[in-house]
């Protein structure tokens, strides 16, 4: 049976993935397949908070989210509301360090047009009524913050590239991948499919697609975990909160529960064989940390917990746009942990970048610190460090 030929094969249904070939059907981008061995948002992005928050480290990060917001909320509102809540975003600390940072934190936000506020401890307790606040040195809050369900908002992506005419692929196990005369080919159990353009955009399955192409990618996939709690009483709508303290935020969930995480770990895992489930040790520090700061949650009970596996990159930054040395291969990955807010905004630039032709300068200046051509060699293995940073650049998790 001959190959399909298609102009651009998308590696990886993921709300990455999905987006890009919803913004690439939007641009008239031609035949479009998105290729995934398991279902859509099988990966991080079913595990995924959900957050959007302009609470970031530079001015592009702070673009980029913003608009990936807007279109969530657009396009939730057309098809699954509910999957969507502006409910503002709100961090706090005790500690005299993170305070400073925090107040520095704050001058640049404002600097960049973030509409962000100082809370009073009373101003917090109004807010999240489950907590206590008395000690706090420093909050921030951004009321025009929101949450989006992540496997909802992949799903509707998804649905609008299908229905522009864009293919799907899903469940079929992979047989070979490599460059072909004519661009990228790619055999699965159900056929092939060449193309002229081949995105990676498999989340923490990347490294391993890219080495096997002969194109490293300087990649640490790593372990994350979240928990579902059921509060005795239905709590009443509140900021996504995050202790800058114990690194540990919670957000609203559906039916009166809440969704708790961050159980990051800061090492290197693999994506094929990984503890799904919550540990012991995580629970117990969302457990004690509910006890001290948010006592009135304390009794919630567990309803699920797992983990998930995201995609680091030694400077924080994404890896987006055409790989050094590697006609039409690009790659759209290594978010950080943070995919749903990146995911819309980063997708429209690589979209426009790939039906556009667009040189490598243009590519620099679009992309931004997320540029792939910033990486042009080999780069040493490196321990994940992501979070909610305070300070631009490298700063340390607190």
């Amino acid at each position: 049976m001959p190959a399909e030929r298609v102009d651009v094969l998308v590696l990886g249904a993921g709300v990455a993935g999905c987006a890009l070939a919803h913004h690439l059907m939007r641009r008239g981008a031609g035949r479009v397949r998105v290729y995934d061995p398991r279902t859509p948002a099988a990966g991080a992005s079913g595990r995924a908070a959900g957050v959007v928050t302009e609470q970031l480290w530079d001015r592009w990060d702070l673009d980029v989210t913003r608009e990936s917001h807007r279109e969530y909320a657009e396009l939730c509102q057309r098809w699954e509301p509910e999957a969507y809540q502006a409910n503002g975003f709100v961090r706090w600390t005790r500690d005299a360090a993170c305070a400073e940072a925090m107040e520095a934190a704050r001058e640049r936000l404002a600097g960049w047009g973030v509409d962000v506020e100082e809370p009073t401890a009373a101003e917090l307790e109004r807010w999240i009524p489950a907590g206590r606040f008395d000690d706090v040195r420093m909050s921030l809050l951004t009321r025009h913050d929101g949450a989006v369900r992540p496997s909802s908002i992949t799903t509707i992506y998804a649905e609008s590239a299908r229905a522009a005419g864009a293919v799907f692929d899903f469940g079929s196990p992979p047989v070979s991948l490599g460059p072909s005369d004519d661009g990228w080919r790619l055999e699965t159990g159900t056929g092939a499919v060449t193309a002229a353009d081949l995105v990676i955009a498999a989340g923490a399955w990347s490294k391993a697609i890219g080495a096997s192409l002969g194109h490293p990618l300087p990649l640490s996939p790593y372990r994350t975990q979240a928990a579902l709690l059921r509060p005795t009483a239905a709590p009443a709508p509140f900021p996504t909160a995050h202790d800058l303290d114990e690194d540990v935020y919670v957000r609203l969930e559906d039916g009166g529960r809440i969704l708790a995480g961050d159980g990051t770990e800061s090492v290197e895992c693999d994506p094929e064989r990984f503890v799904t489930g919550g540990d012991e040790g995580f629970l117990g520090h969302i457990a004690s940390t509910l006890q001290d700061r948010l006592p009135g949650w304390a009794d919630s009970e567990v309803v699920a917990a797992w983990a998930g596996v995201c995609t680091a990159t030694p400077d924080r930054h994404p890896i987006v746009g055409a790989v050094p040395g590697a006609a039409g291969l690009s790659v759209l990955t290594g978010m950080n942990g943070f995919g749903i807010m990146r995911a819309g905004g980063i997708a429209r630039r690589l979209a426009d970048l790939l039906v556009d032709r667009a040189p490598p300068e243009e590519a620099a200046a679009l992309l931004g610190p997320a540029w792939a051509g910033r990486f042009t060699g080999p780069v040493a293995p490196f321990p994940p460090q992501p979070g909610f940073t305070l300070e631009p650049g490298l700063a340390p998790r607190w």
